[in-house]
Order: structure tokens, then sequence, then C-alpha cells
């Protein structure tokens, strides 16, 4: 495999690099990465041996192990280079599938992904990357990949290509012009011929630098025995080069009536073109992913004894001190130790305001420090950090495959084999009416007839909203969840963690003669420090730092200090404290305050609700879907959080079993459920309904079972969530349809001769192009955040 001069440098955006050794001749002699790589301080550089991708701490930022009874299992996420198209994935599957060692490889085409399951005992990533490498393909890790240096050397020669094709193209039409404006054997002979040799001379660059992404993609189909989108369009490119050129050398013989390089040339600029500006879209949609997952830096600056020294970000370990400089990512979770540093957190908690952390908070792998430098302790690292966690999850999304795009794959392989076949029949039909007009025809239903719209109809829509949706702190962990939930007839809540706080909030106080309400709360305040219980953590929030000594716990019943001037206090339960209980309210949770000379008062609490839980359950009736409170608690208290929300029907003290029970009979009577929970305890019922939400930052992202995380714990963005799946299936459609009518429209037009060369270019860039700007509307549906006012309702623990 060649190797490209510019390559190693485009990979390189950091102040060190490593000195890589050069390509051994056999490649199972290539040692171990661990035997040369040694320590180094900034990324890693990929060449054409690819041995640095068997360094075992490179291949923790896109492997992970796979515990299997037979052995361990590696799963890899890399970035295919080269591809274009649906069967250039289907290229890289078959080349790896079969190799030993090899369990799985799949590629997405929309994102260029693979995610290859494999068997590090059995063979080495390096040595699969090169079997790809002979294909014609490099694969990469993410951040490498999608570096800004690799993005403006593809974007630069894409240019440079559609600058030479254009300008060309315009000094063709320039000489072809005179033939379209003038009457048969008005220009000389000898004229006439200059013009074509102009032209043809002109035209060599086009061929032969413009168009070598499409022979370079269809020689490697080819050469592997099979069809890809290229090998229509570089059939028609090549065949009316050949014959316009044998036109120019013997304009007697029986192609020399006329020549197509004007057509040549401007299907060339059209396509070129469409592909350029469906590169741009296509980095708008699979890119809005891509920009979230690849925002750490890959260097950073550790604290030494010798000073401040770079080093990649995945040389971290625990306990390591950095600087973050201002409007640099932070390289992994930590404590501050700086006095206060302004964050922006909005990937993780959709909130696209400012946050600040105080010195000894935790700052998150991820967020952006928005002030000055600041300094860190590194306390999590790679896999362990939430941001990462959050990759996986999208990696999952970009790297899966929906239903209707495996579809449309399936249908454009043989389609494409139609494709050849219908050009060759017209080319053969034309010659007997109008030799003149044969090759034309051939080559427009080469061009005009390309399924590239079909292939990129579904993932486009899908991957753009998952981009916008991930921009509010929504990840999508499977693409086809949406094709479901736009279909969804019920919502299903949970009630503790979902539509209430996950914590209580004190809502009376009732104090004895003489006793202000202040000052219980304060003397709770101190006295509930030191506890743990939910009721002693909702209490210890009113605290003002009032002094206590001999603080203790008594198990069970509460907890008992001295003021300082010796008098006995105690926070607890109504027998602890002496309270009465002629008032007790039912099912609400109490605390009870009592000093020497008895009962001093009484705390009623309850779970709150959250701000836009009763706004979240109108809106989804307004948009004609059933909604049940399905809760694992007292009858009373869920009916009271059922009340204050709205919902329709409410299932109170229902077991785990219970739930998945009640889950499986609504779906028996034809309602699509859609389920929402905190995706601490809801696993099982969270997996068994049609599709599913985990509401709540405080979820174990790596073990959630549902198909969306909602990380900012909004309610409403279950809602946002459902409009933006059904405006997704209504553009998936509108992409579908249009990719069906423009091939049965254009290619009767070119079948009969109406249908030019250079405008079934035009109309096969402008196809592609009109999904990928259809699918774009995605990116900016999803709505701002809503003007929520508070509801404040009773409601019971």
């Amino acid at each position: 495999m060649k190797q490209d001069p510019d390559y190693a440098q485009a990979m390189n955006q950091a102040v060190a690099t490593l000195p890589v050794r050069p390509p051994l001749a056999d490649p199972d002699s290539v040692p171990s990465a661990p035997s040369w790589l040694g320590d180094h301080r900034g990324p890693l550089t990929v060449t054409d041996n690819f041995a640095v991708l068997d360094d075992p701490v490179e291949q923790e930022t896109f492997t992970q192990r796979i515990e299997q009874p037979d052995g361990d299992l590696a799963e890899s996420v890399l970035m295919v280079q080269g591809m274009y198209c649906a069967a250039c994935a289907d290229t890289v599957e078959s080349a790896l599938q079969g190799l030993p060692g090899v369990q799985q490889a799949r590629v997405h085409a929309a994102t260029r992904r693979l995610t290859l399951r494999w068997d590090p005992s059995a063979t080495r990533m390096s040595s699969l990357a090169q079997v790809v490498g002979e294909r014609g393909y490099r694969l990469l890790p993410m951040q490498q990949a999608l570096g800004i240096s690799e993005r403006l050397r593809e974007t630069r020669q894409g240019l440079w290509r559609l600058f030479v094709a254009g300008f060309c193209m315009m000094q063709v039409m320039m000489y072809a012009w005179p033939a379209y404006v003038t009457e048969p054997g008005e220009i000389p002979a000898d004229i006439d011929q200059l013009l074509r040799w102009a032209s043809w001379v002109i035209s060599l660059p086009v061929v032969f630098f413009a168009s070598g992404p499409f022979f370079e993609s269809a020689w490697r189909d080819l050469k592997h025995g099979r069809v890809g989108m290229d090998t229509p369009v570089s059939i028609g490119i090549l065949v009316t080069f050949l014959v316009s050129s044998a036109a120019t050398f013997d304009p007697t013989g029986p192609w020399g009536a006329e020549v197509w390089f004007d057509s040549l040339t401007m299907f060339v600029f059209f396509l070129l073109g469409g592909r350029y500006l469906e590169f741009k879209a296509r980095d708008r949609t699979a890119g809005a992913l891509d920009s979230l997952m690849n925002r750490l830096p890959e260097v950073c600056e550790r604290e030494t004894a010798q000073g401040l020294e770079t080093v990649s970000v995945r040389r971290l370990v625990v306990g390591d001190v950095v600087r973050v400089q201002a409007g640099q990512a932070f390289a992994a979770d930590g404590e501050l130790l700086s006095e206060r540093a302004t964050v922006d957190e909005a990937l993780l908690t959709g909130e696209s305001r400012p946050v600040t952390r105080e010195q000894g908070q935790g700052v998150v792998a991820g967020s952006f420090n928005l002030g000055g430098p600041v300094r860190m302790r590194v306390m999590q690292v790679g896999r362990d950090t939430r941001f990462a966690q959050i990759v996986k999850l999208m990696e999952q999304a970009s790297t899966e495959k929906p239903r209707l795009a495996i579809l449309a794959d399936r249908i454009a392989a043989p389609f494409l084999l139609l494709v050849l076949l219908a050009a060759a029949v017209a080319g053969v039909y034309w010659w007997q009416i109008d030799h003149t007009r044969a090759l034309a025809v051939a080559v427009a239903v080469l061009i005009v007839t390309c399924p590239c719209a079909l292939s990129l109809a579904t993932p486009a829509a899908m991957l753009s909203s998952a981009g916008a949706l991930a921009r509010r702190g929504v990840l999508v962990r499977r693409l086809q969840a949406f094709e479901v939930l736009a279909g969804i007839n019920a919502v299903v809540f949970d009630k503790t963690g979902t539509l209430t706080h996950d914590r209580l909030v004190l809502r009376e106080v009732a104090t004895r003669a003489g006793v202000g309400r202040d000052r219980a709360l304060a003397l709770a305040g101190a006295l509930a420090a030191g506890s743990l219980h939910p009721v002693s953590r909702a209490l210890a929030q009113h605290s003002t730092g009032q002094q206590l000594v001999d603080v203790r716990e008594v198990a069970g019943q509460g907890m008992q200090a001295r003021l300082p001037d010796g008098t006995g206090v105690r926070l607890g339960s109504a027998a602890f404290c002496g309270a009465p209980l002629a008032d007790a309210i039912e099912d609400a949770p109490r605390a009870h305050l009592s000093d020497d000379h008895g009962w001093m008062a009484s705390f009623t609490l309850e779970e709150g609700l959250r701000d836009d839980a009763r706004e979240a359950v109108l809106a989804l009736r307004a948009l004609g879907v059933r909604t049940w409170l399905l809760s694992g608690d007292r009858a009373s208290a869920a009916e009271a959080v059922g009340q204050a929300v709205g919902v329709d029907h409410v299932i109170a003290g229902a077991t785990p079993e219970q739930k998945l029970d009640e889950v499986t009979r609504l779906q028996a009577q034809g309602l699509t459920i859609a389920m929402v929970g905190d995706g601490l305890n809801d696993g099982p019922v969270l997996a068994r309904a049609d599709t599913s939400f985990a509401l709540g930052h405080a979820a174990p992202l790596a073990q959630a079972q549902s198909d969306y995380v909602i990380q900012g714990g909004q309610v409403m963005d279950v809602v946002h969530t459902l409009t933006q799946a059904r405006a997704t299936l209504r553009v998936v459609r509108q992409n579908l349809i249009w990719a069906a009518a423009y091939n049965v429209v254009a290619v009767p037009l070119a079948l009969v001769g109406w249908m030019p060369p250079w405008l079934a270019g035009l109309g096969m860039a402008g196809s592609s192009l009109l999904v990928i700007g259809n699918a774009l509307r995605l990116a900016g549906k999803t709505p701002a955040s809503s003007s929520i006012n508070p509801v404040s309702a009773p409601a019971s623990a």
C-alpha cells in the first residue's frame, strides 16, 4: 500500500511525536508494540505498518474487553478512512469476515465507523488493519481520524479536484459553444478539429486527476468481484472519454460525428460538487456526534517536581495534578484545587448556562474551563470517567444500522447490477436507431440511477437527530429506537426519581408555644448534619451553623446532642422525642425535635415533584399519548403524585415482578409503550417496554437498559425526544419517497434520450444533496428549554 507523504504530518496534532519503526517485509515479524513504543508525551502516529494500534495504552481509547466462557474477546470501534458509499462498507466487512480471530465486523456507511469483535490471542489489530489497507482503506482511532489537520487535508484535496473540474469545464464549454449556435457546415473542418483537440487536452486533468476518487473506488470493488456505487459512474466517465477521443483522433470513423467532452467535464464537476457538499452536510449530521465524542484534548500539562510537562491524556494516572488552560476541556474527572472555576457542562446535563465550581468540588472530563487557568487533581481516568460512559453510548448509536437502512443497503446492491444491465440494453437499442446517440443514452442511464440517495435516506436523518438531542443532554443508545418511539401511544412513568425528586423536601413545621420556626429548623439542621438518613439530609439543608457538643446517633431512634449551655436536644421518632401522636399525618414522613423540657417541634416532609412533571404530562396528552404512573409505593402516596401531575391512570404497590406483568398486560391490549424510569432499579421493566428512557444524571450509563438517557433529569425532555422522533420518521419517509420517485422519473427520461449525461450527473448529485439537506433540518428541531412554571402539589413519600 502506497504511503501518503502528508499523512504522518496530518495525524500529529501535538508538540511531541513518536519515532515509528519502518514497515517490515513480513507483518508477522513485527515485534509486540510495548517492546518498542515506550513512554511518549504526545499522540501516536498511525503509519502503514499500523503497529501503533497494538499499543495497549492506545487500545484503551477504542477497545474494550468482553469476558467470554472460552476466553476474553475485544471489541474495537475505529474510523474507516476512504469510504464513500454503502458498497465501500460491504468491501471492508468482506475483507475482515472469515479472518482468523475475527468474530464479527460491522461497518456503518453513514458514519464510516467499524465495530470489530476479535480475539487478541489469535490475531493483532495491526494485522487486521493491514488487510483492510490492502483494499485501499485505513483504520484509524476516531480522535486521530476526526482531527483538524486530517479534516483540512481531505477538504483541501476535495476542493482542488472540484476547482480543476470546474475550470476545465468552463474552458471546454467555450470550445463546444460554437457547435451549439451554428448550422452544420458553417464551421470549417480544420477549425472544428482544432476545437476538438483543445477540448481533448483540457479534459485530460478532469479524467486523470479530478475523477481519481471514482476510478480508485471502482477499481477496488472490481478487483474483489464487487460492484460499487462508483462503478457505473467510472464506466460512464471512461466510455465517454474513450469514444470522444476516438472521434478526435479519427473524425471520419464510426464515432467521428460528435464528441462529448463538454458533457464529460460537466457531469464530473457536478458529481464532485455534489460529493463535496454531501461531505460537508454529512459532517454536520454524523459530525454533530463526532464533535461531542472528541472534545477531550490530545495532551495536557501535568505538574512534576521539575515543573510542568506536556503528556498525552492517556498517560494520566489517578493522583496526578494537571493545569487546565482557559477554553480547554478537562481531560479527566477530578477535584478542583484552584479557588473556583467556571465550567460548561452542557454535554453532561444539557444545561447551556455555565456553572461555578468551588475548591474541593468535582469537575468532570469533557466539560470546558471557561475562566482562567485552573489546577485539578485527577480522581478518575479513561473508561472510569462519566465522559467515557457517554462516549460508549454515543458509539453504540453511531455504529448501529437502523432497520430501514439495512433494507436500503440490501436493495442497493442488486440495483447496481440492474443499472449496468439497463445501460447496456439502452446502448444496444439506440445503436440500432441512431448510433450517434447510443453512447449519450447509455452514459446517462449509468450516471442517473446511482442509488446513493437511497442508502443515505435513513442514517442521515437519524444521525442528525441523535446529534441534536446529544447537544440537549439526551443520549440515544439505539437509532432504531426513533422508529419505535415515533409510534408510541402510551407512556408509563415510575414515581420516585422520575416524576418526583429522589430526595425529600420540607413541607410543614409545627412548634410548641414560644419556639420560633427558624430556631427549630436551626437546631434540627445541626443535629441532622450527622446522619445519612433521607429525612436528615432534607433537614440538614436548613442548618445555620448552630454549635453542638457530644453529638451521637441512637440506632433506629435518631440523633441526640447537647447545646453549649448543657441543654440536651434530640431529633428523631415521636417516641424518641416524646412528641404528641394525635396530630400525626397519615403516610407522611415526619421528624420531631425535643429538649430537656419536652417536645419542641415536628417537621412534615414530602417527595418534591419535578418542576416540569405536570407540564410534560399535559404535553403528552396534547400529542395523543395516554399516561400511567406505575409505582411500588403506597396507594395514597402514588395517588397524590398522580393527581398532582395529571396522569390518566395510577397503579400502586407494584413489586418489580408486578411492574413487568403490568407492562406486558398493557402491551397485550395493543398499546406501544415508552417506559420512563430513573435507570437505577428499573432495568427489567425498561428492557421489557417497546422503548424506554432513563431519567436523571445519577443513572449508571454503562449498565442502563434504556434506549435514551436524559442526563439533565427534565421530564419535558421525554416530550422533546418524542417530537424529534416523529419529525425524524417524517424526514426518513420523505427521503425514501424522494429517492424512489427520482429513479422512477429519471430512468425513463434517460432511456428515451431526453436526459444528456451532464444533466444526469447534476440529477445524481442533487438527489443525494437533497436527502442530506432534508436531514439537516432535524439538527435545529430540538425545542428550546420551555418556560416552566413550578408545580406545587402535595406528594407523600
